[in-house]
């Protein structure tokens, strides 16, 4: 295991405390879901304005009542293939951590599906894939019944994306909400 691979590893919570609500959702046929806590809020698919110079899996940018929000496909991010938008897909609002600075930022999926609450003994590790596979986006794997659901770290997720401008942005609104 590398240096790096171990960090990681230390960071994330035992899967006996990782127990708790979830808000599911599919991407092709696999099911995958986020903290609960994380979630803002769930949205229909809107018109995204496309930012120039920003990686494939960026769609741009949407005005949500008032406030810029960047916007992820994670099919583009988990290297699948695009789908068609259809009246299921929906962009889900989360709050992301980055450097002590909070912000928002939505990731289009397929559909949203229902939280459900796992108990942490049915929470596992993430299994290892080998050096080639990077697998620090995923919290851990819920077991649901006989299927098994994904459980993404989003902060890591969103990580990805070039939100340089965002999280400087957050910075000056941390010390506008101060004054």
């Amino acid at each position: 295991m590398s240096d790096a691979t171990a960090r990681v590893h230390q960071m994330k919570p035992a899967p006996a405390e990782r127990g708790g609500k979830y808000l599911t959702f599919a991407l092709a046929q696999e099911e995958y879901g986020l903290e609960i806590l994380k979630v803002r809020e769930i949205i229909g698919y809107m018109d995204i304005t496309a930012v120039p110079q920003t990686p494939h899996f960026v769609k741009g940018v949407i005005n949500l009542r008032g406030q810029i929000i960047p916007v992820i496909d994670l099919r583009a991010q988990f290297g699948m293939e695009a789908a068609e938008v259809t009246d299921q897909t929906c962009i889900i609002v989360v709050e992301v951590s980055r450097d002590g600075c909070k912000y928002n930022s939505g990731i289009v999926v397929d559909c949203v599906l229902e939280v459900l609450d796992i108990a942490g003994e049915n929470i596992e590790e993430t299994p290892q894939f080998g050096v080639s596979v990077n697998t620090d986006y995923i919290l851990a794997m819920g077991k649901v019944g006989e299927s098994v659901k994904i459980l993404l770290d989003i902060d890591r997720v969103v990580e990805g994306g070039d939100f340089s401008t965002v999280i400087e942005n957050c910075g000056a609104a941390s010390v506008m909400d101060e004054q």
